[in-house]
């Protein structure tokens, strides 16, 4: 059986008898009292995230998944399709279970989408996709002088994202999934 020194980002946990995918954890050494794990973890079955704080040594469960790459396909009201390009079989997911990585899909995207048990659980966006800019505000001549170098346009799959004022409509950009950011031009 594991211990807390075996979390990471991305592993699956049975924790309160369901599966709970690990987003965030970080180690913590107060300088008074005992070290332990703080963690952020999403609920497989609904999507719903929970903070939990385990202590240092203490036993967990670590689930066996399996990754495989899958091509988003198209979504049809919450649910989510996807297809296997060696096979062809396809799966869907529902919106609830994507939780935010949802907003970052768009087609013929390359995902990994997590397996247990044969059983698929989620799907992971890449952590940088490019994308086409299809509105943006035209930048005006003094509009730097403000303070605000930043202006929002709309991406090809209606994300809406902050960007430097030099992007305009048709132009690719690189989107940091995890920040929810502005990377660079394509």
């Amino acid at each position: 059986m594991a211990t807390t020194s075996d979390i990471k980002k991305g592993i699956i946990i049975n924790y309160n008898s369901q599966l709970w995918l690990v987003i965030e954890f970080q180690h913590v050494k107060p300088g008074k009292g005992g070290a332990f794990v703080r963690t952020k973890l999403k609920n497989i079955k609904d999507g719903k995230v929970i903070e939990n704080t385990f202590k240092t040594g203490e036993k967990i469960e670590i689930e066996e998944i399996s990754r495989k790459k899958m091509k988003f396909l198209y979504a049809d009201g919450n649910d989510y399709f996807f297809m296997d390009p060696e096979t062809y079989d396809q799966i869907s997911l529902n919106k609830d279970i994507l939780g935010s990585d949802a907003k970052f899909l768009k087609e013929d995207i390359d995902v990994d989408v997590v397996y247990h048990n044969e059983i698929p659980l989620t799907a992971e966006v890449p952590i940088k996709i490019k994308y086409k800019v299809i509105e943006a505000p035209p930048a005006v001549k003094g509009d730097t002088a403000s303070g605000s170098a930043n202006k929002e346009v709309v991406l090809e799959n209606g994300l809406k994202i902050q960007v430097p004022m030099f992007i305009k409509q048709g132009d690719e950009i690189i989107v940091n999934t995890e920040k929810e950011e502005y990377v660079e031009r394509a």
